[in-house]
């Protein structure tokens, strides 16, 4: 694979260095996730924002969104959402001349960005209809696929510790998340900021710096970028050794891993790395990135069993061992 053109690169860094800037002015403290959310956009992918209520996961999304230029749409999910609530429902309509048609409807999943909000809550079967969407951009309505507009992204929320409600996502639609972004609390000095400027009369909105051509143009560049055999080894090697039936896996993950990354995770993880080295202003990523996005990328992908919950064992602590020696 031949190098990215460097004057590509380099203005594909500049306008990002903007994003990263816009987005900042109103997300305090949350440079991590503003990172691993554009790098999951920059690969065309989808995010899944996890942490408790408060720490601006809605307000990061309408913020992104704004910025990148991309038309947006928003479901709160509750148990009652039916799918049409997502992806529309025909409706009968008669014209003046008494003759009656079928009219389309769409839903807000017919957006570029949408942004799924407490999707956990949501029921199987309307979890299960974004499953399409997200896999291959598209929807069917009575048979009759409809495309979804381009690009098409979606950013879910999920609340870790409000368990009554709630539904268990299926692994087949985990899967589709590129990510999985923890949210954690922020540092005294964002939080202080965070606090002085939310509560004056001072009201900051995020400017728009791209639109969805450039973003498709920055996605494009992602593919583009060339990985050496040591990254693609390591990718490789580190997906492998989380399968339990793996000869090169450990004893802990033959043990304690009930559900291991597929080939999809090697993917994800070659992608984000790419989009990883663009956001940070290099021309090819390395196998530092690979293992510093190894966590939210396989930490929703893997499931332990009980025996390993009740001996102290995390999902982060084992990945962090899996990447040992790469």
């Amino acid at each position: 694979m031949t190098a990215a053109p460097s004057h590509s690169l380099s203005h594909a860094q500049s306008s990002l260095a903007e994003v990263r800037s816009e987005i900042s002015k109103i997300i305090y403290g949350q440079d991590e996730v503003i990172d691993q959310t554009l790098i999951t956009l920059l690969a065309g992918g989808h995010a899944l924002l996890v942490g408790v209520p408060g720490l601006a996961k809605t307000l990061l999304v309408d913020t992104v969104s704004t910025v990148l230029g991309l038309q947006s749409s928003r479901v709160q999910c509750t148990p009652d959402l039916m799918p049409s609530d997502i992806i529309g429902s025909e409706v009968l309509e008669q014209d003046e001349s008494g003759k009656r048609s079928f009219r389309f409807i769409e839903g807000p999943v017919f957006a570029q960005f949408l942004m799924a909000d407490e999707i956990n809550r949501a029921s199987p079967r309307t979890q299960s209809a974004l499953l399409q969407a997200m896999q291959e951009k598209r929807v069917t309505v009575n048979g009759s696929p409809r495309d979804l507009p381009t690009p098409f992204h979606v950013l879910a929320t999920q609340n870790p510790i409000e368990q009554e409600g709630t539904y268990p996502m299926p692994e087949a639609q985990l899967d589709r998340f590129l990510m999985q972004i923890d949210v954690t609390y922020p540092a005294l000095d964002a939080e202080r900021k965070m606090l002085v400027v939310t509560t004056s009369s001072e009201k900051r909105k995020p400017g728009k710096v791209l639109n969805a051509a450039k973003l498709i143009e920055l996605q494009t560049l992602v593919r583009d970028i060339p990985v050496g055999d040591q990254v693609v080894d390591a990718i490789l090697s580190l997906v492998r050794r989380g399968r339990p039936d793996n000869e090169t896996s450990s004893a802990e993950v033959k043990e304690f891993v009930t559900w291991a990354p597929g080939p999809r995770a090697a993917q994800a993880l070659m992608l984000a790395s790419k989009a990883k080295a663009l956001l940070e202003g290099r021309s090819a990523p390395s196998v530092d990135d690979v293992l510093a996005l190894s966590a939210p990328v396989l930490r929703h992908r893997m499931a332990l069993t009980y025996k390993a919950r009740t001996a102290g064992l995390t999902l982060d602590g084992l990945i962090t061992k899996l990447g040992e020696g790469l």
